[in-house]
């Protein structure tokens, strides 16, 4: 199609009349980014000026900057734990929205075990869909012909609750697919996935992955990209299809679908594409069976362009991975968003992924960055909040938001770096999260959890007269799940009676209970986990860590044994001194209901 002239963007001439537009909405955006935020904040503040959190700092209807950022205090999600819980409870009075909440976004952030809840309202979902609508534009820019084929996206729904008061609360991909934004989403043909609506809302892990990677299958040729929300993600679906690609196969040369998928709506969308198919189950057949699956991605989709995967903070531990897997295919990492807000997205998607960088949208949110400082900032300085047009390249700031939906002044957790600038609107590197020590999928462990965890299974040891010396720890990612890797010391007393495979492996499992509920899930219900492992090391090994880490720099009055290790030479040694392993030997306890 002809694109008019007028339309063209200073990103690059578009691919439709339609990408025009949006890109010319991404440069208006980012072109006027301080007087948007001026405006997104005053429209908050007036849309909400009688809920009870924000008369309770008597802003009295002001909707100004000076005004909001003098009176309004920055906050953390404890602090507003009883207000959340209000909602949650059954009140409906307008405690932080004038507008109702519809649900709750559950964060894969924790507060004391649990997902956190992020209230959300129906107008959400708009702001969200239309940052989805510029991510193809902003694609078609780099990687011509998207709309001659298809897409083969890995997505799933997880497990949905209902607070006490009767509100969902799910994850926010949850919200979104099960939402008549996704399901009756209007034909795009830059737009087209292999996997059925029906397949993607199966709820059952299994029967969902088995039928959008079938699907995947039969219209290999036309696959001209590969994704999952993250890294883990599309692994995993590799992963599947080494378990399962003769079941596969035997299904496409027979035209039968396989008995274990039983939704009857999965089956029916599923039989509508599936016909008998020898030639094509003899290639899926060779080229599984082979012993080398390196490339795999491109021998099976020869026609993919890209794979779409989250690779940015702690999913880059899969690039290697990945790599092998798609013979190092690009990686586009598109947008940046969480349970709490959309973000913005990447605007050079084709970049590589240590580059990846995010263009804050300012009509999402009204945003605010509190400078970090590695050192950590004390607790009776009051540092100042930086407006979005006022950050500095090459700082690092934590994300604080202000939403249409109830937070205010909100410290999301994560750390960005400033990299440069589209027009007006900064762009950030992500940094990591906030104190997140191990994470495998969408888990998030911090250094008190893991300590916790330890402390817990020790208990174990006690009748054998032994105790964990020291201990740390990493995400073994080169396993499909991944899983965490713990490195125990042991002072044993009694040599007679030193703990047995068995005592260690209930070890395993005693710290799997330990651990929140994001990880249970992950263990139980998703499979994006394995089983937590405990290597048990000789005895005189951390005073062998500790004297690398001085013989490399390191203060030793300083020195403390770093709880995560991902440093090549360290794990070396930590592994040369393994004396035993030990696995979870069941899965933790966990269920979909929330504690009450």
């Amino acid at each position: 199609m002809a694109v008019d002239n007028a339309l063209s963007s200073p990103l690059g001439p578009p691919a439709c009349e339609k990408d025009a537009k949006a890109l010319q909405f991404l440069e208006e955006m980012t072109r006027n980014a301080d007087s948007v935020q001026e405006d997104v904040l005053a429209k908050i503040l007036a849309q909400n000026a009688d809920v009870e959190y924000l008369k309770r700092f008597n802003l009295d209807g002001a909707t100004d900057r000076e005004t909001f950022k003098s009176k309004i205090p920055m906050i953390r999600y404890e602090d507003l734990q009883p207000e959340i819980q209000r909602i949650a409870n059954g009140d409906r009075s307008s405690i932080l929205s004038a507008h109702p909440i519809s649900e709750f976004l559950t964060s894969s952030g924790t507060s004391a075990g649990e997902r956190k809840l992020m209230p959300t309202i129906k107008q959400e979902l708009d702001r969200r869909q239309l940052l989805y609508s510029l991510l193809m534009p902003v694609m078609n820019l780099y990687v011509p012909g998207l709309d001659k084929g298809k897409g083969l996206y890995f997505l799933f729904v997880k497990s949905e609750t209902r607070t006490p008061g009767g509100l969902l609360a799910r994850p926010v991909l949850t919200s979104y697919y099960r939402s008549d934004h996704f399901k009756t989403r209007p034909y795009d043909p830059y737009n087209v996935y292999t996997s059925p609506n029906e397949a993607i809302l199966c709820a059952d892990s299994f029967q969902s992955m088995y039928t959008q990677m079938l699907c995947g299958l039969l219209e290999r040729e036309q696959v001209l990209r590969v994704g999952a929300v993250f890294a883990s993600g599309l692994l995993r679906a590799i992963r599947f299809l080494q378990l399962h690609w003769r079941e596969l196969s035997d299904d496409i040369e027979s035209g039968m679908l396989n008995k274990k998928i039983t939704d009857p709506t999965v089956k029916d969308c599923t039989l509508k594409i599936l016909k008998p198919n020898p030639e094509l189950a003899e290639f899926v057949r060779m080229e599984c069976g082979k012993e080398n699956w390196e490339g795999i991605i491109t021998r099976i989709w020869p026609n993919t362009k890209y794979l779409d995967v989250i690779v940015t903070g702690a999913m880059a531990q899969y690039i290697p991975t990945l790599d092998y897997y798609s013979g190092c295919l690009p990686k586009a990492c598109t947008m940046y968003a969480s349970s709490e807000c959309y973000f913005g997205l990447n605007l050079n998607p084709m970049c590589k992924p240590s580059e990846v960088c995010y263009t804050i949208m300012p009509n999402m949110a009204y945003f605010e960055f509190l400078p970090h400082e590695p050192a950590g900032i004390s607790q009776d300085s009051t540092p100042k909040l930086v407006d979005l047009v006022d950050v500095e390249l090459g700082k690092e700031y934590e994300l604080v938001i202000t939403t249409y939906a109830g937070l205010y002044r909100y410290r999301v957790g994560d750390i960005l770096r400033v990299t440069g600038f589209h027009n007006s609107a900064p762009q950030f590197h992500f940094v990591r999260r906030k104190n997140v020590l191990l994470s495998i999928d969408s888990d998030k462990t911090d250094e008190s959890e893991l300590q916790k965890a330890v402390e817990n299974a020790s208990q174990l040891l006690r009748e054998f007269n032994t105790s964990v010396v020291e201990y740390t720890s990493y995400a073994d990612t080169k396993t499909i799940p991944g899983h965490y890797v713990i490195y125990w010391e042991l002072l044993v007393k009694d040599s007679a009676n030193s703990p047995g495979d068995e005592v260690l492996n209930q070890c395993c499992l005693a710290m799997e209970e330990s651990l929140n509920s994001v990880y249970r899930q992950g263990r139980v219900a998703d499979n994006s986990i394995g089983p937590l492992e405990i290597r048990v090391v000789k005895n005189g090994t951390f005073e062998e860590l500790m004297d690398y880490a001085i013989s490399r720099g390191a203060s030793i009055n300083q020195y403390k044994v770093p709880r995560c290790v991902n440093f090549t030479p360290i794990m070396e040694l930590l592994d040369s001194r393994v004396v035993s392993k030990h696995f979870s030997p069941a899965v933790p306890h966990w269920t979909p209901e929330r504690r009450r």
